[in-house]
């Protein structure tokens, strides 16, 4: 008689579950089950990740197997540069607490969330893994960048000194459904959408700030997800991946406006503000240690994109963040 091994099931909790990314994996984990995972989305609701007795009632109740951790203190440029301290601290104490509460309840696997805002301000492109400790990130950020990059460096402590599976990525610009569609606070894509939205309605110009000539990497939000998923479940080892579209599909700001306007069916003028500052021309990241995994991954275009956070942002504009 065999018996039948009946596999254990994994209780995966994904930290900042309420946002961009963490609404996208749960859309993507609810179109793709795996009857051997149960999900848990947490939202500030649940606790505040800052303070260690929180986090430990969090853990206790849930007992997780794996953790995504995609929860931080983030803002504007204006907000990095006048809380340094704050989002230092903050986030100081948030991954100190989730790591070591993974290392007490020997968590399987843990997954962090970087960001290419983190590397040296002074650098070559195209950037990758191996350069986000080779010089000071950039002064508006500081408090922010630091206190992220330590995930890294305690990603690789934890396995040395612990024998942990820890790791983190590193996405590009994300876009896509359940954004911060705020023209002053927003991201790029989704202040466009908004301000397209409004130029429409009104039956005035578009107006895009700068010249539209900057270059970016734009990562759909349920491409993330999908590749966060198979980080978790695939990708192992605790130096970081960038998740990312390749050098070769990344597009103007101007491409981009023309397929916001495209996909709300805007036909009014568009106008590029040139007296307003452009920012960076270009901030280059390469996908190839991705590429050596996943050699084959389809990322969804940017017209397509676009046009369904657009259809999106339309659906639920009442309630959207904006």
């Amino acid at each position: 008689m065999t018996t039948e091994i009946i596999p254990e099931k994994s209780v995966v909790m994904v930290t900042g579950g309420s946002g961009l990314v963490g609404s996208a994996i749960k859309d993507y984990v609810t179109a793709n089950p795996n009857e051997n995972e149960e999900w848990v989305f947490l939202s500030s609701k649940d606790g505040d990740l800052r303070d260690r007795k929180a986090t430990e009632a969090i853990f206790e109740k849930y007992k997780p197997t794996h953790v995504i951790h995609l929860a931080a203190k983030v803002g504007g440029l204006f907000a990095n540069m006048a809380q340094k301290v704050e989002f230092y601290r903050e986030n100081t104490l948030i991954n100190d607490n989730i790591m070591e509460l993974c290392r007490i309840t020997k968590v399987k696997k843990l997954v962090s969330m970087l960001s290419t805002c983190i590397f040296p301000d002074k650098t070559t492109y195209p950037i990758d893994e191996t350069m986000l400790h080779n010089g000071p990130p950039h002064p508006s950020n500081e408090g922010y960048a630091y206190a992220k990059r330590l995930i890294d460096t305690m990603n690789r402590a934890y396995a040395e000194e612990y024998g942990c599976n820890f790791t983190s990525i590193i996405p590009t610009n994300i876009y896509g459904p359940h954004d911060n569609f705020s023209i002053q606070n927003g991201h790029v894509i989704p202040g466009l959408i908004h301000k397209c939205y409004i130029a429409k309605k009104n039956g005035t110009p578009f107006t895009i700030w700068g010249s539209g000539k900057p270059l970016r990497q734009f990562i759909y939000s349920l491409d993330l997800a999908e590749l966060t998923v198979w980080v978790m479940r695939e990708y192992h080892s605790p130096d970081p991946i960038t998740l990312s579209v390749g050098e070769e599909e990344e597009v103007s700001i101007k491409d981009v406006a023309l397929a916001v306007a495209k996909a709300m069916n805007f036909e009014g003028e568009i106008i590029f503000d040139t007296e307003k500052a452009d920012g960076q021309f270009k901030k280059t990241a390469s996908n190839k240690k991705l590429r050596s995994y996943r050699p084959d991954y389809m990322f969804t275009g940017i017209e397509e994109g676009v046009q369904k956070a657009v259809d999106w942002f339309l659906e639920n504009y009442e309630t959207c963040r904006k």
